[in-house]
């Protein structure tokens, strides 16, 4: 029930008002049945702009730290996105992939919109990363097509770091429906979950017309990382202990 005050009474009207999002494409988004939506992922707030221009609930996988956070205010934010249709997903640890896909696939299972960044995180450059071959299992085994989705304008209305958004212009841009069905009973085969993907992220890039780099975005974050630190190891070097 609070997820439709959200969309409809608190938070859809404002984000609309803010964002003023432009929609194309929102006829390639079926009306009934199962579905995945595959995105890319650009800012914070595309966990609430997509779920509040559909028609249909849509339901996202989110990191677990947005459930865990301590106190009165950690209590509050995980009840929001809870609220705001979003299932906690544990990113670390080698179990990891396959929790997210067990939950997707509840999700599915209902014939119900699940919500997938096949990138795996937000990206920080505004660039396209490549994709995991997660969303590409969960549409074989589900037996369901790939709606390719693009959120633009959202990494310039808000970037990661920024609380407060920027008004910025927005577009939602939807694809034509991929399907899978060819592939059918292949889902254990490496070489296939890879072409699937490479295709929904080929169809993300075509409607969003950004830069696509082929590594995965935690790697390149991890190794800027791992460079700032060590710039920032020579900038400040260790005195010697007299």
């Amino acid at each position: 029930m609070f997820y439709y005050v959200l969309k409809y009474v608190i938070l859809g009207p404002l984000l609309r008002l803010v964002f003023r999002p432009k929609i194309e494409g929102l006829e390639h988004v079926p009306e009934s049945g199962a579905a995945i939506v595959a995105g890319n992922h650009l800012s914070f707030s595309d966990h609430f702009l997509m779920p509040a221009i559909l028609k249909r609930r849509i339901t996202f996988l989110a990191k677990a730290e947005y459930f865990t956070g301590p106190g009165i205010k950690g209590r509050l934010t995980a009840y929001f996105f809870r609220s705001a249709g979003q299932i906690p997903v544990d990113r670390s640890g080698k179990e990891a992939g396959q929790a997210a896909i067990r939950e997707g696939l509840g999700v599915l299972s209902k014939d119900e919109l699940l919500g997938i960044y096949p990138e795996g995180t937000r990206s920080h450059d505004g660039r396209l990363y490549k994709g995991k071959v997660g969303v590409a299992v969960m549409a074989l085994k589900a037996q369901v097509p790939v709606i390719p989705c693009a959120m633009i304008g959202t990494f310039e209305a808000q970037p990661p770091g920024k609380k407060i958004p920027n008004i910025h212009p927005v577009v939602i841009r939807f694809g034509k429906p991929l399907d899978f069905s060819r592939y059918a009973g292949m889902e254990n085969e490496k070489a296939i979950l890879r072409a699937i993907t490479d295709e929904i992220m080929y169809a993300i890039l075509t409607l969003s017309e950004q830069e696509y780099v082929d590594q995965y975005a935690a790697v390149v974050k991890a190794e800027e990382a791992e460079k700032k630190a060590a710039e920032k190891g020579r900038k400040f070097p260790r005195m010697p202990l007299s």
